[in-house]
């Protein structure tokens, strides 16, 4: 017995109950509070020297265990264009995304899913970085960095 709801909302939350009746035992009933989060978007500002390692976390808020189950894929956007750099899927290799010649040698996942660029360029001052983390087909957490550089 399930109850399969489509299109949610957060108009949804509240408390659900499904009785039913059975024999010898008479009726039985449950319930069930039910919380909708509207998909959020943290937003960052990361600084870094030139010519020093910049890494960005994916989720801050998140180990890694939650993250490494799921599937995520690192973009980079300027002026409301997105670039895709690295994809992951669960227990598989990164796969790299060639067609960034401005990346292309210089980004790495690195641990817990955070995205490493080395070296930082001036070129990259502004920039969004943003991890998406499908845990569902319908539900993606992002996460999206600025990047700052400076100079010595």
């Amino acid at each position: 017995w399930a109850l399969h709801l489509k299109n949610v909302t957060r108009s949804l939350s509240g408390q659900y109950e499904c009785t039913f009746t059975t024999y010898p035992y008479g009726t039985k009933a449950a319930k069930i509070q039910l919380i909708v989060k509207a998909e959020e978007e943290r937003h960052y500002l990361k600084k870094v020297w030139l010519n020093e390692t910049l890494e960005i976390p994916c989720l801050e808020d998140k180990t890694s265990e939650n993250v490494s189950t799921y599937p995520l894929k690192w973009l980079v956007g300027e002026n409301g264009r997105k670039e895709e750099l690295v994809t992951k899927e669960p227990s598989c290799p990164a796969v790299y995304r060639n067609s960034s010649v401005l990346y292309r040698q210089r980004v790495l996942l690195g641990f817990n899913n955070a995205l490493k660029v080395y070296p930082p360029k001036i070129i990259d001052d502004g920039r969004v970085f943003s991890c998406h983390v499908l845990y569902h087909p319908e539900r993606v957490q992002k996460s999206s960095t600025t990047v700052r550089i400076f100079g010595k």
